[in-house]
């Protein structure tokens, strides 16, 4: 049976550090996203490693995706919709579709789980190149 016409299975477990890196991600940020591992149809959760100062050359929001992120290690800062939060260690931020954000690692770096909520097929949300250039 392929895996295209088994069905979902119950549960499933994944090593978020052992899902392949982007290699689409800028330099100084390592990126892995899990939705495909997690054979999950509602559920995304991704890890975000970014460097000392390093910060998203992007802004990006979602037109429908809700996302939560959970700052595991490090701190640093985001920029939601224009304003800029700092986030420590086990800081949750709960970010509502639309809102346009970009992070930044702080001095030791920052590292974050991201939850996200379902996505339409081919909804990868906005992009603004330059969004936090100050």
């Amino acid at each position: 049976m392929s895996a295209a016409s088994r069905p979902p299975s119950r549960f499933t477990v994944a090593n978020l550090k052992q899902v392949d890196a982007s290699t689409s991600a800028p330099p100084g940020l390592e990126a892995r996203v899990a939705r495909a591992q997690l054979e999950s149809e509602h559920l995304g959760v991704s890890y975000f490693h970014y460097g000392p100062g390093v910060r998203t050359p992007f802004g990006h929001s979602h037109a429908e995706q809700e996302e939560a992120y959970v700052v595991v290690g490090g701190s640093g800062r985001v920029k939601l919709d224009g304003e800029i939060v700092e986030l420590r260690q086990w800081d949750v931020v709960r970010i509502a579709p639309g809102v346009l954000r970009a992070l930044e690692g702080g001095p030791a770096g920052l590292e974050l789980i991201a939850i996200g909520s379902d996505t339409r097929e081919g909804e990868g949300g906005e992009t603004i190149e330059g969004y936090w250039t100050d």
